[in-house]
């Protein structure tokens, strides 16, 4: 069983990313002796400012996604949580609920809405697309976080005469901020790299940098260019989920201390 997860993960996983490290670093044509190692594709990426404008505006839209879905998402997952039992059942299986679609078809479903207000191609209609596909992750995180909280503690609060201000602020809210982390993650990082919802919904004005990606292997055919800013991307996602764990871990070695 081992073995075959092993296979799996070597074929699915490294073998891509040797591939992607490997077009990356290297420049030159079709003919093996031609190919040589490099760093011209990175310096055409971070020399060139159409794209440095490009990656900015994508991390942008990802932090103003992320944001929105915080503070849209937390109240959501605060007032299921202190519903009833059957209440909060049904209203997580009714935010679930649209992700059984595909996310391609939702998208499309947003782009006959938004082309009847005359908003279609426009950044309100990526941030809403990117919130409205990403926002369950989040409220989905969150609650977790505050349905496995320990109610005694809220009891204890109150009992030492803190009010709900008081309480949330103290005890709620630092006890659910690893579901806020885990949610970040789960938005953040597809919103940073999402291709077909800027796409279909911000037209081919409006770029990011998964669009920039898919140009490149798809229509340009410079794979090597594309592996860059693949990696470029790869190394930005792994720093913030690096910073999002640090974040994470602060308040349980202050718990301990």
């Amino acid at each position: 069983m081992t073995w075959g997860y092993v296979a799996w993960l070597a074929v699915m996983v490294i073998a891509p990313m040797l591939l992607i490290l490997l077009y990356a670093f290297t420049v030159g044509g079709n003919d093996v002796a031609t190919v040589r190692f490099s760093l011209q594709n990175f310096g055409r990426f971070v020399s060139d400012k159409v794209f440095v404008e490009v990656l900015l505006r994508s991390l942008y839209i990802a932090l103003l996604t992320t944001v929105i879905c915080i503070l849209l998402g937390y109240p959501v997952a605060y007032v299921i949580a202190k519903l009833p039992e059957k209440s909060n059942v049904l209203l997580i299986l009714l935010i679930t609920l649209p992700t059984w679609i595909n996310m391609l078809v939702r998208t499309y479903a947003w782009m006959g809405i938004l082309q009847s207000l005359s908003l279609i191609h426009t950044t309100f209609a990526v941030v809403l697309g990117m919130v409205y596909n990403f926002i369950p992750f989040m409220i989905l995180q969150i609650h977790t976080s505050l349905t496995k909280m320990d109610k005694n503690l809220l009891e204890a609060a109150n009992d030492l005469g803190a009010n709900r201000v008081q309480t949330f602020l103290r005890v709620t809210l630092p006890l659910s901020l690893p579901g806020v982390i885990s949610g970040i993650t789960l938005v953040f990082l597809p919103a940073v790299s999402s291709f077909f919802i800027p796409k279909l919904l911000g037209g081919g004005q409006y770029v990011l940098v998964g669009n920039v990606i898919e140009t490149q292997f798809l229509t340009a055919g410079d794979w090597n260019f594309g592996s860059a800013i693949s990696l470029i991307m790869a190394v930005i996602i792994m720093i913030s989920m690096w910073l999002t764990r640090k974040v994470d871990v602060q308040p349980e070695s202050a718990g301990k201390e």
